[in-house]
């Protein structure tokens, strides 16, 4: 049978704020006999860890927003007005999306086309690029060649460079790099100085410090509005995002 006591303490807590609760003015019978009832009733209604665990991913995912939304502030000019970055799209658009990229990354390659879908169809996204290499040594260089690029010939080259890279299925040695050089009719030489020049390491450094500042520690994240997106999102998702923001 239910202990009485236990029920009654139960009550008590249930019907008296948390902090008033306090487990050490009851005695050690009372303590095993209320412990047990909790016990008891989650094993009867385990529905209640469930709901419990929602509650506190919804409360963590609330916090995290608005940490979030505090860091894109602080950081907005290095973010949205960076002279360095790729700013693609319609650059006069109501929405801005800042995407930090990492040529080598398979998750960064699945977003590409959802991305470039999302800025065709709607037509009034202002997108900016954020040179991100993170997984090793030929994301490196894969970065410094399209910085390079766009330091010597612009916002368009870098683009032709950028989705070359991001579907390249070879490795990134330099008779790679010249022929994508060739392609683009800029001089293979000059733009493998470019690459090793301290202008380029610094836009790399740059970009690294503003995303360790938002805590971004993979790629893809993308900035939009106010808020951080970690990770891969399908076209739908951005599609919400940005008329969440324009109906805000």
């Amino acid at each position: 049978m239910k202990s009485t006591t236990a029920l009654a303490l139960a009550a008590s807590l249930m019907a008296s704020p948390l902090a008033a609760f306090d487990l050490n003015d009851m005695s050690t019978d009372e303590r095993a006999a209320f412990q047990q009832e909790i016990r008891a009733y989650l094993l009867e209604n385990p529905e209640v860890i469930m709901e419990a665990v929602a509650v506190l991913e919804e409360r963590q995912a609330n916090a995290q927003a608005q940490n979030d939304s505090s860091l894109v502030q602080v950081n907005s000019e290095a973010l949205f007005a960076d002279p360095n970055s790729y700013v693609g799209g319609n650059p006069e658009g109501d929405v801005t999306l800042v995407e930090f990229v990492d040529y080598r990354c398979g998750y960064c390659r699945k977003a590409h086309d959802e991305v470039a879908q999302l800025i065709e169809a709607d037509g009034n996204i202002r997108f900016i690029v954020k040179e991100f290499p993170i997984l090793g040594e030929a994301s490196e260089i894969s970065s410094r060649f399209a910085i390079a690029t766009k330091m010597m010939a612009g916002d368009e080259a870098y683009k032709q460079a950028s989705d070359t890279l991001i579907a390249l299925k070879s490795g990134v040695e330099e008779p790679v790099l010249r022929a994508l050089a060739d392609s683009l009719g800029l001089d293979g030489d000059a733009l493998l100085l470019k690459m090793a020049s301290d202008e380029v390491t610094n836009v790399i450094a740059e970009n690294r410090a503003l995303g360790q500042r938002l805590a971004i520690s993979g790629t893809p994240t993308f900035v939009m509005g106010d808020q951080v997106l970690r990770g891969y999102m399908p076209l739908a998702q951005m599609q919400d995002f940005a008329e969440a923001i324009r109906a805000q």
